[in-house]
């Protein structure tokens, strides 16, 4: 049985294999410590070409890490050898904009026209946080990272629209700066936040209550900063209702064989 601690040493692929094997069906935030991390999107190709559009025009929520071929689970830019059915600890699947399952595998869903996207993940960034004195308090307190669903509209593209979802660390008030210029150097992970300060501007009506995730306790002299969350293609789902998406679980990513310096642009 493998132990809390020992998960930020293993590699990618022990990472990817033991959750292949269902031997790791936890959140991934900090395992496999400084490579990096990705959200899941899988569309089938006649909608696929849409998605594509509608992340590049909103490069923030869903920047674009890889792309694989149609039918073909292999994800051979960020994870060679991996499997996009079966090398994320949980998935979700939803049809028409309902979410019908969590599994730990999509083997039953998985057709021969499927299209996989990864897309940055703020987890990403988290060793560069921790690397300059910044606290990340959900790895602290060993649990999912919150996240909100926002007023923030994304920008449409075909048939896919829908608001921002974002998520959220409690930084020390004299950390905040230093926060925004460590994590503006890896836009490809969501880079700099998209807001500091109180929820309320950006529609979120309670702090300690996610959409998905679990609560952060935010600390005297703390301040709560918000990074755009690749969850956003779930709220996407919701409104958009395409006939199957499916994605990862929040929380619950692809641990990518890159590491997070390789995306650094500074």
């Amino acid at each position: 049985m493998i132990k809390i601690k020992d998960l930020s040493k293993l590699t990618p692929q022990e990472a990817r294999l033991l959750i292949r094997e269902n031997k790791l069906i936890v959140p991934t935030s900090g395992i496999s410590k400084g490579h990096i991390q990705g959200n899941l999107a899988i569309l089938p190709k006649d909608v696929a070409f849409e998605f594509l559009i509608f992340a590049q025009r909103n490069p923030k929520p869903c920047p674009i890490l890889d792309v694989t071929d149609i039918g073909d689970p292999e994800p051979k830019l960020m994870a060679k050898g991996g499997d996009l059915r079966y090398d994320i600890p949980k998935y979700r699947v939803y049809k028409k904009g309902e979410l019908v399952e969590e599994v730990t595998d999509i083997e039953k869903y998985w057709t021969d026209d499927m299209v996989g996207f990864v897309i940055g993940c703020s987890f990403s960034f988290e060793s560069a946080m921790l690397n300059a004195g910044i606290p990340v308090r959900h790895i602290e307190d060993n649990h999912n990272v919150p996240m909100y669903l926002t007023n923030i509209e994304t920008t449409p593209a075909g048939m896919f629209h829908g608001k921002m979802v974002v998520s959220m660390r409690p930084v020390p008030y004299d950390q905040v700066v230093r926060a925004v210029t460590v994590t503006s150097r890896f836009p490809s992970v969501h880079g700099a936040p998209v807001h500091v300060g109180d929820p309320s501007l950006i529609g979120i009506k309670d702090v300690d209550k996610p959409d998905f995730g679990e609560a952060s306790e935010i600390k005297e002299g703390e301040i709560p900063v918000f990074w755009a969350c690749g969850v956003t293609p779930q709220s996407i789902a919701m409104t958009s209702k395409p006939e199957i998406m499916i994605t990862h679980s929040p929380g619950y990513m692809l641990i990518c064989d890159p590491v997070d310096e390789d995306f650094s642009v500074l």
